[in-house]
């Protein structure tokens, strides 16, 4: 996204990739809080987010790195190449610093800890608790 506004200012538009159901409907729920985003789409595996992407022009995706039929790092590098300003944003509970090096290689525009994510929202809940 490059740090440009989107649809005129208006809302992101991301489409999720996760072969586990209840992450990626968790996922799912945690972004539609957030005004400013929409999820669009969701896919169970590398070969649908392809299709998907290519089929509705999202602004952003969020992808596991390990999916079934095509894994996250190839899809990441198909989409790359296919759409070079879509951002890319790379989701693996693995925390090997090769791997993350692997993953930007491929035209990821962030890796994300799915654990890091978790700890984060649990902070932020456990602090509204407290306001």
């Amino acid at each position: 996204m490059n740090g440009e506004a989107v649809n005129g200012g208006g809302t992101i538009r991301v489409v999720l990739a996760d072969d586990d159901f209840g992450y990626l409907q968790s996922l799912r729920l945690l972004i539609e809080r957030q005004p400013e985003l929409s999820v669009v789409g969701t896919a169970y595996d590398g070969i649908q987010l392809v299709e998907l992407v290519n089929e509705i022009d999202p602004d952003a995706a969020v992808i596991d790195i390990h999916m079934p039929r095509l894994d996250g790092v190839s899809a990441i590098e198909t989409l790359r190449r296919e759409h070079p300003s879509l951002c890319l944003i790379a989701l693996t509970g693995d925390g090997d610093r090769f791997l993350h090096e692997r993953v930007r290689g491929a035209g990821a525009d962030g890796v994300l800890l799915k654990g890091e994510m978790v700890e984060r929202l649990v902070d932020r809940l456990s602090a509204v608790r407290v306001a």
